[in-house]
């Protein structure tokens, strides 16, 4: 049986997961794993069982793969060069803050990429191309995101009943 503290911790880590999978800047993928750790551990090792486990922290690790390349692999897949998907990543963080939190940073970065993929290319299609694409990876990694750590939260629901 696990203790409520332990219990409360967990789910709170769960939810935090979820909520940090959308909200630019949390670590939602870290948060998920760290809740399901928790409640294995508070429950003595037992519950998750091993393979449940496992798989558990495959998709969280999954999940993190998604949200640290998910950026950088639209804007590769848009056209956009490595080093502006570098640059609209640092625009990206430098934005959030400054520019009104996660709409400042993803209108940002597609401003950004449009910028710098104009400056290389001079080619205004081709740019604006790569900045819809990254945008749109951006808010599909999101998503993605999203729907894993819900059901990292949902699973650990499950198990818990």
């Amino acid at each position: 049986m696990i203790e409520l503290p332990i219990l409360v911790l967990a789910f709170a880590l769960l939810v935090a997961g979820v909520v940090g999978s959308v909200v630019p800047q949390l670590p939602g993928a870290p948060f998920s794993i760290a809740g399901v750790l928790v409640y294995w551990w508070g429950t003595g090792f037992s519950q998750p069982g091993i393979l449940l486990l496992v798989v558990l922290v495959l998709v969280g690790l999954l999940t993190l793969a998604i949200d640290w390349l998910g950026g950088a692999v639209a804007a590769k897949v848009g056209g956009a060069s490595t080093t502006t998907a570098v640059i609209a990543g640092i625009a990206g963080v430098v934005l959030f803050f400054v520019a009104g939190g996660p709409v400042g940073m993803i209108l940002g970065m597609a401003l950004t990429v449009f910028l710098v993929e104009y400056y290389r290319q001079n080619d205004a299609k081709a740019s604006a191309k790569a900045a819809l694409v990254t945008t749109l990876g951006i808010l599909s990694s999101a998503v993605m995101q999203a729907v894993l750590t819900g059901a990292m939260l949902v699973t650990m629901v499950l198990v818990a009943l």
